[in-house]
């Protein structure tokens, strides 16, 4: 972990200075105040390392505000940097061809001048847009049938959610609207598929956001399973926060609430990494299960589709993904996951990979909008 955080603070300093270079026409312009711009510059880059730092040693409001500004610019930098490249690979092969310069030198530093303030501008926008877009999550809806008895019941509406980071940055307002949005779906069941929690616990205990927790109510229970996140930030305080708090964490086991169906919740694929302890093989977690019985599974993260149609899985719920959260990243987790997000069917398998209730990092979502996902399952009646 230590490794991998160094590389990303790495990258992150590296990509920063390209953009600092970029910048270069617009630092120029601020006259005397040029020193000023570049320091606030560097500031804002480092805000979110910076911000994420102080919540740990010295937890605060103003810690809180640094690490907003912080994820905010997280998400403008990768359009900047986008933009930036574009313009620098068109001006190489432009220059590769041998033409001339089509305006002289003056008119060449208007023009870099101008194109640097609108990339600025461009991503500004595009950044709003994904920052407003994140606070209006949809509810998708899905319905799939099922051969299997549901107890004398005709239909099992599950009502999913993952990813919902609660943090700093996800916090009491998000998180009132969650539980809302799931108790107005009027579920029989409530599944949470994970990284319930963004990396550090303290914020969800100084707000006290387990009271809220508290308020999700449906007649079959509360379940969830553990996350990436909850690995990160410390996986037992998080498991006994959601335990003091109603929900029921399935940690490599199988619950059966009433004898309705069968839940299956595996441990986050994290857990060999962080805790060294290997979760246990789908085909030991279900070997004495009611195969009658309809069957869903909780795994975070979507490999490995095949082994839940290998072991007779009815549905399986994941997220993890967040469909790449900001455009184009999508395209990464494309080619990385069999399903990126949504509903797909492996021949008696169901499959939902959720784009995730909230966001890592930056609050913003460009191309994909947060959801809950309400599961209505047909069954045969006894």
């Amino acid at each position: 972990m230590l490794i991998f955080l160094s590389v990303v603070l790495i990258v992150t300093i590296g990509l920063n200075y390209y953009l600092y270079r970029q910048t270069d026409p617009i630092f120029h312009i601020a006259g005397k105040y040029e020193t000023a711009t570049r320091v606030l510059f560097w500031l804002i880059a480092l805000s979110y390392p910076i911000g994420r730092f102080l919540e740990r040693a010295v937890p605060s409001g103003a810690s809180e505000m640094v690490a907003k500004i912080g994820s905010i610019w997280l998400a403008a930098m990768l359009y900047l940097t986008l933009m930036f490249l574009i313009f620098n690979i068109v001006k190489l092969i432009y220059g590769w061809t041998g033409f001339p310069s089509f305006m002289s030198a003056k008119d060449g530093v208007v023009f870099l001048r101008r194109l640097t303030i609108g990339i600025y501008a461009t991503t500004a926008v595009i950044v709003l847009a994904g920052y407003v877009n994140a606070f209006y999550p949809k509810v998708s809806k899905v319905s799939i049938a099922t051969d299997k008895s549901l107890n004398g019941n005709s239909m099992l509406k599950i009502a999913a959610a993952s990813d919902i980071h609660l943090g700093t940055i996800i916090s009491n307002g998000r998180l009132e609207r969650f539980v809302q949005m799931m108790n107005e779906q009027k579920p029989d069941i409530i599944l949470l598929a994970g990284d319930i929690f963004d990396e550090d616990l303290g914020p969800v205990i100084q707000n006290n956001m387990g009271d809220q927790l508290k308020q999700l109510s449906a007649p079959l229970g509360v379940y969830a399973i553990t996350g990436n996140h909850e690995y990160i930030g410390g996986a037992e305080a998080a498991i006994k926060y959601l335990e003091d708090h109603g929900i029921t964490v399935i940690r490599d086991s199988v619950v059966i609430p009433q004898g309705l169906l069968n839940v299956v919740g595996r441990d986050d694929r994290q857990a060999k990494m962080m805790s060294g302890k290997m979760r246990k093989p789908l085909e030991l977690l279900v070997e004495n299960i009611d195969n009658k019985l309809f069957t869903v599974m909780l795994d975070h993260q979507p490999y490995h589709l095949n082994q839940a149609v290998e072991n007779g899985i009815d549905l399986q719920i994941s997220g993890h993904t967040h469909h790449g959260q900001l455009f184009p990243l999508n395209l990464i987790t494309k080619a990385m996951f069999e399903v990126s997000r949504g509903y797909k069917q492996l021949e008696n398998s169901h499959f939902y990979v959720s784009t995730g209730f909230g966001t890592w990092g930056p609050p913003v979502r460009v191309g994909n909008r947060p959801e809950i996902v309400v599961i209505e399952v047909s069954g045969i009646s006894d």
